[in-house]
């Protein structure tokens, strides 16, 4: 129960004047980004904007990182579009049962993502290198840059066509003039207080509307995709899905890979976006809770009609930047979302997209690690490889696909490298044993080069092997550990091993009790453990 009512850190500051207008300009930046997505996965704007407030307020509330924004996003939406239409396409014409496929799919995405936070995998977000990170924000800032550029574009006939003439002259003046209240504003020590986003958008809209200028709004935006408007209701239980949708095996086989897929983009978006969050706040985050949370909304959402969302890179930027860093702010963002969609919508659509255009190109400017220009030919080459790597994987693909592909990249050559460090210091013994002093990490990469260090033809009758400065990290390696011992016991000579760890000895034990003249048993003899425990092996490491 303490535990349920301490949802909020009532010790901590909280300014509840900048939490609140922080909040207020994330719910006007996520207007047109829920309604895109929405249209870009065939749904109506206010599955978009439903799901925005649903999934804002859930995480916001109880999500392990404060002052992070979600809702619906584009790395869903690309897979949701193939989702409805294959599932309109199993139904007949009219019936919509792609949409409830969608909705189905997103509560089973849900109890997926719960699972993972029950089941503590939000942790696996710290094995991410920090290049792979530098090139999820540069590859993320780069999409948010290009997905700004289609609003430079207005529809004529059904087709998209970039604006010309005074239209493109008066879009690109008012992106610059957004963009410049937003830098000059906090350089104003009188100023620098107030939320320079939000005082840029009302500051531009208030002169696009006075002016009568022709510009593309909110509502003129949501019209050209084929919506009606921003006007809505409260959203409902949608109880209808679970009897449009068969519960059959066809059904499950169909809806389950999405499922997976969905929940893996979210929770990897959202983990991502967790941990840039914590270096620009220099706090940390609960992973773990993300998940469930996430998990959660994903549930409600899907059971009220949204389309599902994870945490949002470029909106919870903004609230970082305008200084939320409390649960307050996502709350207010949801509620606000929630309002317009009610009360004002006809204030909201009027909006100018040039202002959220600018808005957003500012955020890009403080998402992207121009510092990595600068130590480009300071990291190494590997490492700048991953950087680029998953910057254009992000671009040309999805973020799940660049991460993923990033951190195998990066364990291939942390192994690689590691595989090439194993050394053998060589040494003789006045009684004329010959001594390998192994160095380095012995695994399963390393075992090829280990192998190689040894000469059992022409060593003499005594060898001993001395793993005093390297670390057994694998069975691969005792099982080389155990066939080099096999191949000088063939050859009629003495070997002895010293300083292996405890749990090492017990897996050799177990493998063949002859080890238990082979091993030197000694005081100084580490203490580490390997992947697996060694009580749980009821036979031998090598027996079949």
């Amino acid at each position: 129960m303490k535990k349920l009512l301490n949802l909020f850190n009532l010790t901590e500051k909280i300014n509840y004047q900048t939490e609140i207008l922080s909040g207020i300009t994330v719910a006007l930046a996520l207007v047109p980004e829920a309604v895109a997505f929405a249209l870009i996965a065939g749904l109506s704007p206010l599955t978009g904007l439903y799901a925005a407030f649903m999934i804002g307020l859930i995480t916001s509330v109880f999500g392990g990182r404060p002052g992070m924004i979600s809702g619906a996003t584009g790395a869903l939406a690309v897979v949701m579009v193939t989702l409805v239409a294959r599932g309109n396409a199993m139904g007949a014409e009219g019936d919509e049962l792609g949409l409830y496929c969608l909705f189905l799919t997103v509560i089973l995405m849900g109890v997926i993502q719960v699972l993972a936070g029950v089941f503590k995998l939000g942790k696996f977000v710290r094995l991410i290198p920090h290049p792979v990170m530098m090139g999820f924000v540069n590859g993320l800032a780069i999409v948010i840059f290009l997905s700004q550029l289609g609003m430079f574009k207005k529809t004529i006939d059904g087709e998209k066509t970039w604006l010309q003439g005074n239209q493109l002259y008066l879009m690109i003046g008012l992106v610059a003039l957004t963009m410049l209240i937003m830098w000059g504003l906090p350089k104003i020590k009188q100023l620098k207080k107030l939320p320079e986003a939000l005082i840029a958008i009302l500051v531009v809209s208030t002169i696009a509307i006075l002016s009568n200028f022709d510009v593309a709004t909110v509502g003129s935006f949501i019209r050209d995709g084929g919506g009606e408007g921003l006007k809505g209701g409260l959203p409902t239980l949608n109880l209808e899905t679970f009897s449009k949708v068969p519960f059959t095996l066809e059904s499950i086989k169909f809806i389950l890979p999405y499922a997976l897929i969905l929940a893996a983009i979210g929770l990897i978006e959202s983990l991502m976006t967790l941990n840039l969050i914590d270096d620009l706040t220099e706090t940390r985050g609960n992973g773990n809770k993300e998940c469930v949370a996430q998990g959660s909304a994903n549930i409600v959402t899907g059971l009220f009609g949204g389309m599902g969302g994870c945490a949002m890179i470029g909106q919870s930027i903004i609230n970082i930047k305008g200084g939320g860093r409390g649960r307050l702010s996502g709350i207010v963002a949801a509620v606000m979302l929630l309002i317009f969609i009610l009360f004002g919508s006809s204030y909201i659509e009027q909006v100018p997209i040039a202002a959220l255009v600018g808005v957003m190109f500012m955020v890009v400017i403080g998402t992207f690690e121009w510092s990595s220009f600068r130590i480009s030919n300071k990291i190494p080459r590997t490492d700048l490889f991953v950087l680029i790597l998953v910057s254009a994987l992000t671009v040309i693909f999805d973020l799940a696909i660049a991460v993923i592909a990033g951190v195998i990249v990066s364990a291939l050559v942390f192994s690689w490298e590691n595989a090439t460090r194993i050394r053998a210091r060589k040494r003789m013994k006045e009684d004329g044993t010959k001594v390998y002093e192994i160095w380095g990490p012995l695994f399963f990469g390393s075992i090829t080069t280990f192998n190689e260090k040894f000469d059992v033809k022409n060593d003499p009758n005594s060898v001993e092997i001395d793993f005093v400065e390297s670390r057994i990290s694998d069975h691969s390696a005792l099982e080389a550990i155990f066939n080099i011992v096999e191949k000088y016991e063939t050859a009629g000579k003495q070997i002895h091993l010293k300083h292996l760890s405890e749990e090492c000895k017990e897996l050799l034990y177990k493998s063949n009790s002859k080890f238990k003249e082979v091993i030197v048993e000694d005081i100084d003899d580490p203490r580490y453990h390997l992947a697996a425990n060694p009580e749980s092996f009821t036979k031998g490491l090598f027996e079949k």
